[in-house]
């Protein structure tokens, strides 16, 4: 069973920039799926940034061009870079490990805790 934990979230203010890691208790070479979702108040979870194990990454369209996921197999580490960010960017960010690419959040084995963002002045 794959543990991960979240870390890296925080206060920043709009247009700054801010880097999330995910750590796994055991290895993520297996896993095809790593992804970071987020979850706002009274909103659904939503996939934000997924990447296999080929290296193939899916942004959804409001963070293209400003988040970059990225994997360090070896570390048993993702990462979600988050520049420019945005008030509308806040939320929880959830770092979640699955056996395939998909957007559905129950298609996900492993959860992390969660980390706060919140962007503000």
């Amino acid at each position: 069973q794959v543990q991960l934990v979240e870390s890296g979230g925080g206060l920043v203010q709009p247009g700054g920039s801010l880097r999330l890691s995910c750590a796994a208790s055991g290895s993520i070479f297996s896993i095809n799926a790593m992804a970071w979702f987020r979850q706002a108040p009274g909103r659904q979870r939503e996939l934000a940034a997924v990447i296999t194990s080929g290296i193939n990454t899916y942004y959804v369209e409001s963070v293209k061009g400003r988040f970059t996921i990225s994997r360090n197999n070896a570390k048993n580490t993702v990462y979600l870079q988050m520049n420019m960010l945005k008030p509308e960017d806040a939320a929880v960010y959830y770092c979640a490990g699955g056996p395939y690419y998909s957007t559905s959040p129950s298609d996900y084995q492993f959860w992390g805790q969660g980390t706060q963002v919140t962007v503000s002045s």
